[in-house]
């Protein structure tokens, strides 16, 4: 047990700072190659981001553990919009004036519904998990599209003085994309084996150890980068972080899963229990961003408490689930 969670806590750390070398690499190799800002920003990083989830998720469906992969892709969406934007906007209230995130937060609604579609009947084959994919594919194109029609867009400005802060020759910028992606494979190897030991230890289901532990520690890099986006007033990238990475989730990271190990079965507490978390949260999400009745969207400090409050208590509950079976 005790190697088991060294073995965790070493992969977060790794997986943090391997995360964050490979986006900082990445975003600046696309910048010498002369890739738009706003085109880095919403695919280059938005990828980056969400690597963690995917390396994971990948990790987990070939060690067999396909439990652990689900749990990893909704978990990190429960943190990314009750934790980390609940927590963000209670220290800064947030502002949506991008129009580019803004038609993404209605996708995202979208997305949500599609992929617990594929799971009504159980189940999630290896035809829809490469649906999945091929939707993610299709995002990205979009993204890309948005991005080179998207000029003069709020979340511009913001990422052009990301990237100029963050900028390294490209020499050192083609090291870390390789080296931060190697990393990035390592420390979810040592993720993936102590959160299975430990499942297997406190005799818990894999999807709970995803949903909580293995989730949360994904998330972190979006944490780092949404708190900071908050604190210099960059707030579409603070939100468009956030939605990114839920729809690379929901998209990318269950379908790698699913491609790569079929799940004949699912948990049935995945479409009862956790599901309606993530989609109770997005729709959360929707109203508060979007702006019904101005042109701009809004996270103030209650509604930010709000989403905290939701992600606390279902956090607590399937705590209260390891601590009932490990007793």
């Amino acid at each position: 047990m005790i190697l088991a969670l060294l073995a965790i806590l070493a992969g977060f750390v790794l997986l943090m700072w391997s995360a964050d070398r490979f986006v900082e690499g990445a975003a600046a190799t696309a910048k010498h190659a002369g890739m738009p800002s706003l085109l880095i920003g919403m695919v280059i990083v938005g990828f980056g981001t969400s690597a963690p989830e995917m390396v994971v998720s990948a990790m987990a469906a070939l060690d067999g553990s396909p439990g652990l992969a689900l749990g990893n892709a909704y978990g990190s969406n429960i943190a990314n919009t009750g934790l980390i934007l609940g927590a963000t906007a209670i220290m800064i209230p947030l502002t949506v004036n991008s129009k580019i995130v803004r038609k993404e937060l209605p996708l995202l609604l979208v997305l949500t519904c599609v992929t617990a579609a594929f799971f009504w009947n159980g189940g999630l084959s290896r035809t829809e998990s490469v649906i999945l994919l091929a939707g993610f594919f299709g995002l990205i194109g979009w993204s890309i599209y948005s991005a080179l029609r998207g000029k003069g867009d709020a979340i511009e400005g913001e990422m052009e003085s990301q990237l100029e802060e963050h900028d390294m020759p490209l020499g050192k910028a083609l090291f870390w994309v390789v080296a931060g992606l190697i990393l990035l494979i390592v420390s979810s190897r040592l993720l993936v084996w102590g959160a299975v030991t430990i499942a297997q230890q406190l005799g818990v289901s894999d999807l709970i150890i995803g949903l909580t532990i293995v989730a949360l520690g994904t998330s972190l890099p979006e944490l780092a980068a949404t708190v900071v986006a908050a604190r210099k007033g960059e707030h579409d990238i603070a939100i468009g972080n956030v939605v990114g990475s839920n729809m690379f989730n929901l998209l990318a990271v269950v379908g790698i899963a699913g491609a790569i190990a079929p799940m004949p079965s699912v948990p049935p507490e995945l479409i009862t229990r956790d599901w309606p978390m993530v989609m109770g949260l997005t729709i959360a999400l929707f109203i508060f961003g979007y702006g019904f009745r101005t042109r701009h969207g809004r996270i103030n400090r209650f509604e930010g408490a709000a989403l905290l409050a939701a992600y606390l208590l279902y956090t607590g509950y399937l705590i209260y689930e390891i601590t009932s079976k490990a007793l």
